[in-house]
């Protein structure tokens, strides 16, 4: 039987805290849509899950599920929620407050998905804890401010001005 070469990626871990503060840990599909009705979501147990967006808050992409005996409260591992120095990483450093009143900062991709797409993918400040992608569904935004923009292109020295290729008739005489 032949396999994909795609096969190990169809499925991600991650983490799914909703506004009840409630969460659930399983795999979903890499490329989901938040236009669609719900979150299909592969449980620890093998259950299929239906997640509503309405209820979504967040979703961490994540090294590591959670272990049964590891920390109930903060299975996202998610000890910094703010930069503490300016990012070093290139993109848009964004703040955002949640339906909820919580905040977060994250690093967004300087393209069109800020626009056109149904959420935000943010690398978080802490690069180092388990979460390494937070997906944030658009309902779930109350408010989003661009605090900089990380690694625009720099300007590369003096720009000479370009050499006329039609003179006028003026140069001529």
């Amino acid at each position: 039987m032949r396999q994909s070469k795609a096969m190990g990626s169809i499925r991600k871990p991650v983490i799914v805290r909703k506004f009840s503060r409630d969460w659930v840990a399983g795999y979903a599909a890499a490329g989901f849509d938040s236009f669609q009705a719900s979150l299909e979501l592969l449980d620890t147990s093998g259950k299929t899950l239906n997640i509503e967006w309405e209820a979504v808050k967040w979703i961490c992409y994540v090294r590591d599920l959670p272990s049964a005996n590891s920390d109930r409260n903060n299975p996202e591992r998610l000890l910094h929620r703010r930069f503490s120095v300016r990012p070093r990483s290139a993109g848009l450093w964004l703040h955002l407050t949640l339906n909820d009143g919580d905040e977060i900062e994250g690093l967004a991709a300087n393209d069109r998905s800020l626009v056109d797409g149904a959420g935000l993918m943010l690398t978080p400040p802490d690069t180092r804890s388990n979460t390494q992608r937070i997906y944030v569904p658009r309902r779930a935004i109350q408010e989003l401010e661009v605090l900089s923009l990380i690694g625009a292109g720099r300007h590369r020295g003096r720009v000479e001005p370009q050499p006329e290729l039609f003179p006028s008739s003026s140069d001529n005489e």
